[in-house]
């Protein structure tokens, strides 16, 4: 009996001391992580900084040792930068505004869960693309004043053009267009109804002509190679900084567009030139070529503001982000000869921007294979075979028939139709064989993002492919019609039988290289998750199977705040939080 007791004491005491110790930990761990700690030595280096009349104090964070940064202390509460959470822990948040009220949305990821309540339509907003700013990215070098398209920088520092992006671009203006406000437009110069007063300086000419080839009156200018001025009409506009105009280029010229900061009264000038440099700049000018086009009649259309933000990141790549309503038009600038109609600023020109991504699908298409391809290397991972430039992506090829799909149903321009149906032929090509289909088990196709040796299987990519295919087989008829739905199909028993291989019980990967290449599952961050999540239950909205709703419904539980723990993204010990 006196053993007994002896023995559920030690096993009491040992409890209670294990308890203790997790308590402990614990606490130092919640104190740590959201420095609250008393002992401020151990994680802060900073001076004796009286505190300000705001009531907080400047602090400098010492995180571990190593990074030191600047933070604020009110009471016993630190504040740390955002943007230093938000790379180190890849969660997103921003200043918005509601009737007036800012609050700040913290987010674990880009992309929002969005309950979709009525079927997808091929016809209007794509996913939730009317929220992407593809040009806005630091992958974007510029959008090219040749093709009117972002050139991606991506996996390459020159400068190339990606195909998944391009559509991006396209697929994401085609929605802005459906979901926000009327543009506010204005008409700078209409030969035929609105005529400006340009200054024209000694030594130019301009005149208003009618030209027989777009049936109507245009504005015909010229100056002499030896002027500095041009010929120019000044402006005072602010929110309206897209261009676009109808210009007949007859030697080499330009069209300068005088900008500036409506407080700081900086000026600077975008100069589209007849050349085919991509971008430079020099001091507060920065330069576009146009291309070399000459005696043809083409449209231009320029986000001025993204045109200089980018021109001013080439030259310094910390520069602040400017704001559209700090940036107004003073001057349009011509020089060099030729004719110009319809010059108008607005405050968007989401259609022309999706045009110019429609346009570029059909002039860069292979013919024969019916792909865009990829013009650059990529290696995925190690052990898998390096993809050589020209090879081409499922989830480029469903993105561009996405494209090309709606401008079919917008313009009714039979071109698109076929360079849509065109783009099916490399997802009946195995990937060994340059395009992009490959084989699960030997039984299950898989539409390539990658087109790996050996396959990769990638996740969202493949879903992507899906949408491009459901989109065409809704817009084609006869046998175009059939031939999607029927790849569209194969695809959609693959996915619903290899779905739950991406589950990991508290995630999902992005792929499954652990299959393939049998190592460690390659983990989906948050934001590829949340498009996963995203992707099913748009597919719902199209096939209601049980293993779409069951799935989805499990990987948004895994979001919730419950059981998103930071270890499942970065292997953190709460001890120490590895900030590098």
């Amino acid at each position: 009996m006196m053993m007994r007791i002896n023995f559920k004491t030690i096993v009491l005491l040992l409890l209670v001391g294990v308890l203790s110790s997790i308590f402990t930990s614990w606490n130092n761990c919640s104190n740590s992580f959201f420095l609250k700690n008393s002992d401020w030595k151990s994680h802060f280096q900073h001076k004796d900084r009286p505190t300000n009349e705001l009531g907080y104090q400047e602090i400098d964070c010492l995180i571990n040792g190593r990074k030191t940064l600047s933070c604020r202390k009110e009471g016993d509460e630190v504040y740390i930068p955002f943007s230093f959470i938000h790379k180190y822990f890849e969660i997103y948040g921003k200043i918005v505004n509601n009737d007036g009220l800012e609050r700040f949305d913290w987010y674990h990821s880009y992309s929002k869960i969005i309950d979709r309540k009525v079927k997808y339509d091929s016809r209007g907003v794509f996913m939730t693309f009317e929220n992407y700013n593809v040009e806005v990215r630091d992958r974007v070098k510029c959008i090219s004043g040749i093709e009117g398209v972002p050139i991606s920088t991506q996996w390459e520092s020159q400068g190339y053009y990606y195909p998944t992006q391009i559509a991006q671009f396209g697929l994401s203006h085609y929605s802005k267009n459906l979901t926000e406000p009327e543009s506010v437009k204005k008409v700078i110069e209409d030969a035929d109804k609105v005529k400006q007063e340009w200054v024209v300086p000694q030594g130019s000419v301009m005149s208003r002509i009618y030209d027989k080839r777009v049936n109507s009156y245009v504005m015909k200018y010229a100056t002499p190679a030896t002027s500095t001025s041009g010929i120019s009409i000044k402006l005072d506009h602010i929110l309206k900084l897209m261009l676009k105009l109808d210009l007949c280029i007859r030697d080499n010229g330009s069209i300068t567009v005088e900008l500036q900061m409506r407080e700081k009264k900086d000026t600077y000038y975008l100069h589209y030139e007849t050349n085919n440099r991509v971008l430079h700049t020099y001091n507060n000018h920065v330069y576009y070529g146009i291309g070399q086009v000459y005696n043809h009649w083409r449209r231009l259309t320029r986000d001025l503001m993204i045109d200089l933000q980018k021109g001013l990141t080439l030259i310094d790549k910390t520069k602040k982000k400017l704001s559209r309503s700090k940036l107004k038009v003073v001057r349009i600038i011509l020089n060099g000869s030729g004719m110009i109609d319809n010059v108008t600023l607005s405050t968007s020109e989401h259609m022309e921007q999706f045009y110019d991504a429609a346009r570029w699908f059909v002039a860069n298409q292979n013919i024969t294979s019916g792909g865009w391809p990829n013009p650059v290397k990529r290696k995925v991972a190690n052990g898998m075979a390096i993809l050589e430039p020209g090879w081409y992506s499922s989830m480029g090829q469903g993105h561009a028939i996405s494209v090309l799909s709606r401008a079919y149903y917008h313009s009714g321009d039979e071109k698109y139709l076929q360079a849509a149906v065109r783009g099916l032929r490399p997802f009946r090509l195995l990937s060994s064989k340059g395009g992009v289909a490959a084989y699960f088990l030997d039984k299950y196709v898989w539409y390539e993002e990658y087109p790996t040796t050996p396959s990769s299987f990638i996740l969202n990519g493949f879903i992507y492919s899906l949408i491009g295919l459901y989109d065409l087989k809704s817009i084609a008829s006869g046998s175009d019609a059939e031939e999607a739905q029927k790849l569209f199909d194969q695809g959609m028993n693959s996915l619903k039988n290899m779905l739950t291989l991406f589950d990991t019980g508290s995630g999902t990967t992005y792929d499954l290289r652990h299959f393939t290449l049998k190592t460690a599952p390659n983990i989906a961050r948050w934001d590829y998750h949340s498009t996963h999540v995203n992707q099913l239950l748009l597919l719902i909205t199209i096939d209601n199977d049980p293993i779409f709703v069951t799935t989805s419904e499990r990987w948004i539980d895994y979001m919730s705040v419950s059981q998103n723990k930071f270890s499942d993204a970065k292997s953190l010990e709460c001890t120490e939080i590895a900030f590098n």
